[in-house]
């Protein structure tokens, strides 16, 4: 189990170092200069000669690729000099000093991933902690949802194989997968926030925590959780269902099931004792992809119900062109990818003891 957790903290880290390097190569080459998006209209020549030294930009690119490195990096090198970029402020860096060796320290740091262009200097860190946290309420709600409903019907689905009661739940779970989320999001919103408000007491847009009737104090809103995530939701439960019952179905045909037929257990039984643990596996696969994409950002419903999360926090960063913000959601992603692969073949191992993870 080390071994095989050291070979998947090296890969990971392999890939997160090519995804660094791919975004910064990549926002880099647009159009823009981001001294001047700054600025803003306030800019004059002076002023935009010192925003470039600050900030490293009036370095040439293969320099500031390796001062984007550094700033990454939890183990990073310092200049004592106070002109250069690299000197270790207060308010930039939350280190720790390890030695240091003539003009130059080394530290221990938690990785620096700038400010934000349009936030008057605020750190891009600060800004995925403030939204990172609802997105993730909103994704678990959402694959929580998925999870329960969707393994339900799909046992229902392939006990009742081929009656009407599988042809409706095939039915729901084929358009579940064919509307996208955007126009599910939309429907819902007009629906259950407007038409039928005075029923449901739910509203069109909110987000987690609102102000008071008096804008005093921040209070939790979780009616504002309900619609988003059935939602985010809906596509995910299709695929489940769809997994579970196909998954189901082909588990029932084993020999072992045959065997524990004819010792005279009942059909609940086989499914909860033996069935359904075998048939999850690619109910794990489908569902990690899933949570992954929403921990990512799911951005139309974030942006429809006005939900302050990540994936609504990048639409406003790429409206705003605000780079430090959009590149440090993109790794923020990559590292949420990584983490879950991980977790997930863990699971494997759980569930079928025939992987072997050596």
């Amino acid at each position: 189990m080390i071994n095989y957790l050291l070979n998947k903290i090296f890969y990971a880290l392999l890939t997160l170092f090519g995804v660094i390097t791919v975004i910064f190569f990549l926002f880099n080459v647009l159009p823009g200069d981001p001294a001047q998006m700054m600025l803003g209209q306030n800019e004059d020549s002076s002023q935009l000669a010192i925003v470039k030294h600050k900030y490293g930009f009036d370095k040439p690119i293969r320099t500031q690729y390796f001062y984007y490195l550094n700033d990454l990096s939890p183990i990073s090198f310092h200049s004592k000099n106070k002109d250069d970029y690299t000197y270790l402020r207060d308010g930039k860096y939350t280190a720790t000093k390890l030695f240091s060796i003539g003009n130059t320290t080394t530290v221990l740091k938690f990785p620096y991933l700038r400010e934000s262009f349009t936030k008057q200097g605020k750190k891009v860190s600060q800004v995925l902690a403030e939204t990172l946290p609802n997105t993730i309420v909103l994704a678990v709600s959402a694959i929580f949802i998925a999870l329960i409903i969707g393994l339900v019907l799909g046992v229902v689905s392939a006990l009742y194989k081929d009656t009407w009661v599988d042809k409706v739940i095939q039915i729901v779970s084929t358009i579940g997968m064919s509307v996208p989320s955007f126009f599910s999001a939309i429907l819902f919103a007009w629906l259950f926030g407007f038409v039928l408000h005075k029923y449901t007491n739910l509203e069109m847009t909110g987000s987690l925590y609102e102000l008071d009737d008096y804008g005093e104090a921040m209070h939790i809103q979780w009616e504002n959780l309900i619609l988003p995530a059935i939602v985010l939701g809906i596509r995910p439960l299709a695929v489940v269902i769809q997994l579970m019952r196909n998954s189901l179905l082909e588990v029932f045909n084993q020999d072992y099931i045959r065997t524990a037929r004819a010792k005279g257990l009942t059909e609940l039984q086989i499914i909860r004792k033996h069935a359904i643990k075998n048939a999850l596996n690619p109910v794990v696969t489908a569902i990690s992809g899933w949570f992954a994409s929403m921990l990512a950002g799911a951005v139309f419903v974030e942006y429809i119900f006005g939900w302050n999360g990540l994936g609504k926090e990048i639409v406003n960063a790429l409206n705003t062109l605000d780079l430090p913000v959009i590149m440090g959601s993109v790794l923020i992603i990559a590292l949420l990818f990584i983490i879950i692969n991980i977790f997930v073949d863990i699971i494997y191992a759980w569930l079928d003891p025939k992987v072997k993870l050596e």
